[in-house]
């Protein structure tokens, strides 16, 4: 069974994300960080954001964990050695898991626009960054996770850095067996 199917059956679900800090920076001024965290039904993890770098996907990405976007959705994506990923709205029904993290449907309708890419930041195991179709300026709501160094991904997607703790709540869900449960 891959790694999906082993996700989408034993239901490992992000409950809801909250930003935490300040959003001062959102009126204008890009210059403080903001933390998102995302806690799942197996634990939580945070990643730090990069504002300065990234204006208009970090708040693109805190609008949406504000207005609860992500609340509720799967990990559409496992890919042992390569990322988990997440922000597709589809998967929070199963019925349609033959389409997450494809299609029309599959992010929240409002691409960022504008590539922020940036040579600072690189695609170490750990590393989070917003998925795209191809073509950096429609980033949507996908965001991944590496699970290893990769440095085939530097200089095509843009974000931030996760916090270690990601990988408490990842391995310990990993090694589950469906029996066991991802709940």
């Amino acid at each position: 069974m891959s790694m999906t199917a082993l996700l989408a059956r034993t239901g490992l679900t992000i409950l809801f994300l909250v930003a935490v800090a300040p959003v001062s920076w959102i009126d204008a001024q890009v210059d403080r960080a903001q933390a998102i965290v995302v806690e799942t039904s197996r634990g939580e993890f945070s990643f730090e954001t990069y504002p300065t770098e990234a204006p208009r996907t970090v708040l693109h990405v805190v609008e949406l964990v504000k207005a609860g976007f992500y609340n509720g959705q799967r990990f559409h994506r496992a890919v042992p050695g390569f990322v988990v990923q997440w922000g597709d709205p589809q998967s929070r029904d199963l019925a349609k898991e033959g389409m997450w993290g494809r299609g029309a449907g599959a992010g929240s309708g409002s691409p960022i626009g504008a590539p922020e890419i940036t040579k600072r930041r690189t695609h170490v195991k750990g590393a989070v960054a917003i998925a795209h179709p191809g073509n950096p300026a429609m980033a949507d709501s996908q965001i991944y996770v590496t699970l290893a160094n990769r440095e085939d991904l530097n200089g095509r997607y843009t974000f931030s850095v996760a916090s270690c703790r990601v990988w408490t709540c990842w391995t310990t869900c990993r090694g589950e067996t469906r029996s066991g449960g991802c709940t």
